[in-house]
């Protein structure tokens, strides 16, 4: 990679590694910020609501063939579902690391998730959740838990675990919510009002990730 193909997204004013301190920085402060940078790599500089914020962009904007890179400090939920790099290690790939098309998860409100979603009730959830076919539950749960995966079929949901209980994992193409009432949290960002249906499936193109 040559510093043309390459641009930082930063979000938040977080300092850049120093290992990328020699390309081009664009500070993200609305989402339409994104369509402004023309580069084959970008690379993100701030938290999973923000790097699923990038994806969402070029979602809409049709430029998911625009390879993108992730530099947090330590794990995170997005790390994990995926597989990414943190730290020096994240910086590497960011510059010389290999792109991988990897499942891209979003909801019926256009909306990408890259580390998990959660759809909670106050105080329970009430209604049905199924996994393409599979019945995840049907009356009252405390809520369910919506996680990309990095391979096909794309995501897994579960029932919060009561006391005692461990979650049982559903993998799928599609999750699928019908309730009668539920607030959205994707990536530790809660939806503004309750909903009575909602999905997150696999986008039909996936996004390139470096790892």
């Amino acid at each position: 990679m040559t510093a043309p193909d390459l641009a930082i997204l930063r979000f938040g004013g977080r300092p850049i590694p120093r290992g990328l301190a020699d390309f081009t920085v664009h500070d993200v402060a609305a989402p339409k910020d994104v369509d402004a940078v023309a580069a084959d790599r970008l690379v993100v500089v701030g938290a999973d609501a923000d790097l699923a914020s990038v994806l969402t962009r070029l979602m809409r904007t049709e430029r998911l063939d625009v390879e993108v890179a992730y530099a947090p400090h330590r794990r995170s939920p997005a790390t994990r579902a995926y597989g990414l790099p943190t730290g020096r290690r994240a910086v590497r790939q960011a510059r010389t690391g290999t792109a991988h098309r990897v499942p891209l998860i979003r909801d019926d409100s256009g909306h990408v998730i890259v580390g998990f979603a959660l759809w909670t009730g106050d105080p329970a959830l009430h209604g049905e959740a199924v996994v393409d076919d599979t019945v995840l539950f049907d009356g009252e749960v405390p809520g369910v838990r919506v996680e990309p995966t990095g391979t096909m079929p794309g995501l897994r949901a579960a029932v919060d675990p009561s006391r005692l209980r461990r979650r049982r994992w559903v993998a799928g193409r599609a999750a699928q919510l019908g309730t009668t009432g539920a607030v959205v949290v994707r990536d530790g960002e809660a939806g503004a009002r309750a909903v009575r249906r909602s999905t997150f499936y696999r986008h039909t193109q996936g996004w390139l990730a470096i790892r």
